[in-house]
């Protein structure tokens, strides 16, 4: 099968979101790569510069029309209508596999594992979620995913109710769901992340404990637990929604933070919420508070 690959440079603390966006999209793969250290050097006639941060890959069949996928990126408030991007013709190759051979189980904490649906799991005994690359935004590779991840492993959720705030692949809602919460309301403004995360939980055989809503239909309730794997910026500009979904005496859970980001993002919240001491992963940041009024 013939393969194209559309490729957009980002800041670092947009990457992800712009991945989940490809793969939204049908890409079949994304890939992330640190351009911080690629030189600069003038352009050929007619070739488009792309700025280094970091690269993010799509990977698409050939027949796809990326200019349709371009049009829906355009309206990304994280990319807008003028943002650069290269697109590139690749020989025919088994790429599916290619991407297969370096994909392994990852473990969170002591007892959850991220497993890719071809291998066998390291631990039956474990907590294990099947969730493969290409089939979701979000595997659990960025540092925002598994410090969230790691949070779950050790956290008591049995017969909590959880929101998912920015639900993307499912991976953190399912994660709740296989440790024994009673339920959980996945809430994510792309409906392709709402159907991804629908069919990751039914591959995962917890779709019945889980509903996914758009921001415009999201139900009134109160939850034991909030989690909001997304980016600073929105976690401060939607602090009232997201701060009124924990009940109190409720956990809050917040990453898609740079740690420089931090101190910003908790102003917004600390009327309500008292925070524990701040987790660290790489350049980025989990909060974690308790709803306290």
């Amino acid at each position: 099968m013939a393969w194209q690959q559309l490729k957009i440079n980002v800041k670092a603390e947009h990457a992800e979101a712009v991945g989940d966006m490809l793969t939204a999209n049908k890409a079949q793969a994304v890939t992330f790569v640190d351009a911080k250290d690629t030189p600069m050097y003038e352009p050929k006639p007619g070739e488009v510069l792309l700025w280094p941060d970091t690269q993010v890959v799509g990977l698409f069949n050939a027949s796809d029309d990326l200019s349709l996928v371009i049009k829906r990126l355009q309206k990304a408030r994280v990319l807008g209508k003028d943002f650069v991007y290269v697109v590139d013709q690749l020989e025919d190759k088994d790429w599916e596999r290619e991407w297969m051979v370096n994909f392994h189980p990852m473990q969170f904490g002591k007892r959850l594992w991220i497993c890719p649906s071809w291998l066998d799991a390291p631990d039956s005994t474990a907590v294990n979620i099947l969730l493969d690359p290409g089939l979701a935004f979000g595997t659990g590779t960025h540092p925002t995913t598994s410090l969230c991840l790691q949070w779950l492993d050790q956290a008591d959720v049995k017969d909590k109710t959880v929101v998912d705030f920015g639900c993307g692949s499912g991976i953190l809602a399912i994660a709740a769901l296989k440790l024994d919460a009673e339920k959980v309301i996945g809430i994510d403004i792309d409906p392709q992340a709402l159907q991804a995360t629908m069919d990751n939980a039914s591959r995962n055989k917890v779709e019945s404990r889980l509903s996914v809503f758009l921001p415009a239909d999201q139900p009134e309730l109160k939850a034991d637990i909030v989690m909001a794997n997304i980016l600073a910026a929105p976690l401060k500009e939607l602090s009232a929604v997201i701060s009124n979904y924990c009940a109190k005496n409720g956990q809050l859970i917040m990453s898609g933070i740079l740690i420089e980001q931090a101190e910003d993002v908790k102003s917004h919240y600390e009327n309500q919420f008292t925070f524990q001491p701040t987790e660290i992963q790489g350049e980025w940041v989990r909060l974690s508070a308790q709803k306290t009024s």
